[in-house]
């Protein structure tokens, strides 16, 4: 009677098998960091391109999607260290009447209120507020409602993070109320309810910060008054903005 082959399971690895599995991992890991290495560099390479392309009027718009992208996806404040006030003046350029479209404009106030969240409360956030701010008061006059919402929002983020005291913060929440309590003699026209209650929520934001013994309850009798007459506005936007205080 023949001899049954029989087929031999192993379960252990000699030593070059060892090795050969050792040498691929530490090749996966190489690779790995490689790739995460050339992230990075590729990352620093579309920003810098993009720096470049805001100078050219006809892809800043792209550049700019491209940097917010960057920005939200990304924790770039290293990168920021030297560059923060160059990308501002350049999203300011986008914002100036007749620099850029409204879009454009659009999309700069949004990359000026995120610049500040990046880089935090302290001295960079605090000249990000005062050096944007004479040139989102234009725009919040100048501008379509789509831009002067837009504007209105950046206005409440850069003053919520960068304002050193009180009074810079009543500066901001001043512009704002131009645009709430719209009179004859203003500068700022009457707003559309989608831009009077853009108005009335960041005012809102603002007003969060007030600490106790700030409040003078003689100075807030005629803002409550008139915030209590929007809860009876015929836009519900505006109620809903008015009935958040």
């Amino acid at each position: 009677m023949g001899r049954r082959k029989q087929n031999k399971n192993t379960t252990d690895l000699d030593s070059s098998d060892a090795d050969s599995i050792t040498s691929t991992s530490t090749g996966l890991s190489d690779l790995t960091l490689a790739h995460e290495t050339e992230n990075v560099n590729s990352l620093d390479f579309v920003i810098e391109k993009c720096l470049e392309s805001l100078d050219n009027k006809s892809m800043r718009s792209k550049a700019l999607k491209e940097l917010l992208d960057a920005f939200e996806g990304h924790i770039l404040l290293p990168y920021l260290e030297n560059r923060c006030i160059t990308l501002l003046d350049q999203y300011i350029t986008s914002i100036k009447k007749g620099k850029g479209s409204p879009a454009e404009a659009c999309l700069a106030s949004r990359a000026i209120g995120l610049l500040a969240i990046t880089v935090g409360t302290g001295s960079k956030s605090h000249e990000i507020m005062e050096h944007s701010l004479p040139h989102l008061e234009r725009a919040i006059v100048s501008g379509n409602d789509a831009v002067k919402i837009s504007v209105i929002d950046c206005l409440a983020i850069i003053t919520f993070v960068g304002a050193n005291n009180w009074d810079e913060t009543e500066e901001s929440m001043k512009v704002m109320w131009e645009i709430i309590h719209s009179k004859s003699s203003s500068k700022v026209k009457k707003p559309s309810p989608a831009v009077l209650a853009a108005a009335v929520s960041a005012w809102s934001l603002l007003l969060t910060t007030i600490g106790g013994c700030r409040i003078d309850l003689d100075s807030w009798v005629e803002p409550i008054s008139y915030l209590c007459t929007l809860l009876e506005n015929d836009d519900r936007a505006v109620r809903v903005a008015a009935g958040k205080q």
